[in-house]
């Protein structure tokens, strides 16, 4: 049996069910480890660094997994005897396998937060059984983290960590700068546990598999040496989790958005920080569910090679997805999810009996990550509603992974292959702007963004004398779109809809204006109630989507002379057999009307929209 059909057949009840998940994914990359023990060599794909601080990427994350299994009293003597052989010769300036230097903003300091962490819980095993050459050598190494700045967003973490380490050791460390960093940490908080990953930055998931993550650490190690911040990380973490759990369904998926999203289950790592600090948002039979839903969802996708190798990807390999910092063992990171191995079996969260979400409101407006979730009860259909930023972090694929106008656990979203046309662009949940050169302009940033309840709006510039103003009226399985459109240039539009996985049932729905597409997995569709000429399914290019390797977008298109001109559409997403849907439905849920010099949406709970046109 292969190691994707194991794991996938892997019932993730107990413990014991964890660390075989453990061993099923760690005991394929063995043939892997080099001769010194030092690298994890998975594959010949490039990162922005070197090849062999990719290799010593590898092995750190690997740690993450190593080091709570030790903590909870299991132990892989043949793994740990290559992760300590490992620690001995890359920290050896006289090794071959030598992980070498670190710079400033190095690759290598990222990796130094799992191995201080080892540090601090599990030394017995990690650290005394080094020579006394060996260990100074591994002190040494560390030690360069206080000798180089970091970025200034979640790495700040990294030397809080490594520090952490060697106090718990009694060994000489930096507390001032520890310092500093903690109270530059304190200025990404936003509100309601929420940071932003930096000063100005994007709150995704950065901030519960890191930022979050570490804190609860911190909360845990550090809880005598600083009561105060220990208590304020974990309340914080308990603020956080009752917004953070709106995004995830009953079956353990979560909303795909933002970046790193390679690193998979680390997005469900949160839930069992949450019980390794000892914070309870819920009651320990939630999270424990939370927490296993989660891992039972991902191991049940192909994301494996056939030796059982982790890939770069969503739920199935795909580079086209992957950032410049996304080398082949940069995904082990997703090891982070395994921190409740470090608890004993009798801890309230492996003594509970596992339960299903709680009862969760039906929209959920969070205005840290500028964010409306949805949920529809009847298909399980969760979505995230975005009114998009003022600023962009640069990151490969950014517009699409921080700007589309929805993200659904569902459906997923797409990147761009290619720059040329609708097709390679896969312009799924956003609105496509073109001179007539085949080449299309979406929402990158914007001027200025609001939510009121479920209505989102944004103003946004594709060109400094095209002006844009978005409102998104959000709810499942419909939503409503309205673009106003001031333009000093004539231009082409393509507004698309949510991306349909296909199949060999594929059918298309057409009438005049609409067009929507139903497959074994759903349907989806969308209508153009003004301002648009036509409506068709675009088949896209494959792999564009990080959910569905193929797949169609439900699109309108439009021509735009300069000018204002407003554009409106319904757009419709849901997943199973969806047998009463009809592509006109939308008009028993939104009532707009046109007058002399505006555009009136009437029926809003609170709100009345009114378009000058």
């Amino acid at each position: 049996m292969g190691i994707a059909h194991a794991i996938a057949s892997n019932p993730l009840r107990s413990k014991a069910d964890l660390e075989l998940a453990f061993h099923q994914l760690a005991k394929p990359l063995i043939p892997y480890y080099s001769s010194g023990g030092a690298r994890l060599a998975l594959g010949v794909t490039g990162a922005g660094y070197a090849p062999e601080v990719a290799q010593m990427e590898g092995f750190s994350r690997v740690m993450w997994g190593v080091v709570p299994l030790i903590a909870g009293g299991s132990i892989d003597e043949e793994l740990l005897q290559l992760c300590l052989k490992g620690i001995a010769n890359g920290t050896d300036p006289g090794h071959e396998e030598y992980w070498g230097k670190a710079a400033d903003y190095d690759q290598r300091l990222v990796e130094m937060a799992a191995l201080g962490f080892a540090l601090s819980i599990v030394p017995e095993r990690i650290w005394l059984p080094l020579s006394p050459k060996a260990r100074q050598n591994f002190y040494n190494w560390l030690s360069q983290i206080n000798e180089h700045p970091v970025y200034d967003c979640n790495w700040l973490f990294f030397h809080v960590l490594v520090n952490t380490g060697f106090n718990k050791l009694g060994l000489p460390f930096d507390k001032e700068q520890m310092e500093k960093n903690l109270q530059r940490i304190e200025q990404f908080y936003l509100e309601e546990g929420w940071y932003a990953d930096g000063a100005g930055g994007h709150s995704d998931y950065y901030v519960p598999f890191a930022i979050q993550y570490y804190g609860l650490l911190y909360a845990k190690l550090m809880s005598e040496e600083d009561p105060e911040r220990a208590a304020r990380f974990k309340k914080r973490a308990g603020q956080f989790a009752e917004q953070f759990i709106s995004w995830f369904a009953e079956d353990g998926s979560a909303i795909p958005y933002g970046r790193s999203l390679t690193y998979r289950f680390s997005q469900g790592a949160f839930w069992g920080a949450l019980a390794f600090a000892d914070v309870e948002p819920f009651s320990p039979g939630v999270l424990k569910g939370l927490f296993l839903r989660h891992l039972r969802w991902w191991f049940k996708q192909p994301i494996f090679t056939n030796d059982g190798v982790m890939t770069i990807g969503y739920t199935y390999p795909n580079l086209i997805m992957a950032e410049n910092y996304n080398a082949p063992g940069s995904v082990y990171w997703a090891m982070k999810a395994f921190l409740p191995l470090a608890l004993q079996e009798d801890h309230p969260f492996w003594a509970a009996e596992e339960l299903p979400l709680p009862e969760l409101p039906g929209l959920s407006v969070q205005k840290a990550p500028h964010m409306v979730i949805c949920r529809q009860p009847e298909s399980g259909h969760i979505a995230a509603f975005n009114s998009g930023h003022l600023t962009t972090n640069e990151h490969t694929h950014t517009s699409a992974k921080y700007e589309k106008f929805v993200y659904s656990a569902s459906f997923g979203f797409s990147v761009p292959r290619a720059e040329w046309g609708l097709s390679q662009g896969a312009f799924d949940s956003m609105l496509a702007l073109s001179e007539g050169d085949n080449l299309y302009r979406v929402r990158r940033r914007n001027e200025e963004t609001s939510i009121s309840g479920d209505l989102l709006a944004a103003r946004w510039k594709p060109w400094q004398d095209v002006e844009v103003t978005t409102y998104i009226l959000a709810g499942l399985p419909w939503h409503l779109r309205i673009h106003r459109i001031e333009t000093a240039r004539e231009l082409e539009a393509a507004e698309g809809g949510f991306a349909l996985p296909l199949d060999q049932s594929l059918t298309v729905i057409e009438q005049e204006g609409a067009v929507a597409a139903r497959s074994g997995f759903g349907v989806c569709g969308i209508a153009g109630i003004m301002g648009y000429g036509q409506a068709e399914l675009l088949r896209v290019q494959s792999n564009t989507n990080l959910m569905h390797a193929r797949t169609a977008i439900p699109t309108l298109r439009a021509q735009l002379k300069p000018g204002v001109h407003v554009l409106v559409s319904a757009v419709y997403g849901e997943p199973g057999a969806c047998e009463s849907f009809s592509i006109q439905d939308w008009q028993k849920k939104f009532k707009i009307t046109v007058e002399a010099d505006c555009l009136r949406l009437t029926g809003l709970p609170g709100n009345e929209l009114i378009v000058e046109i």
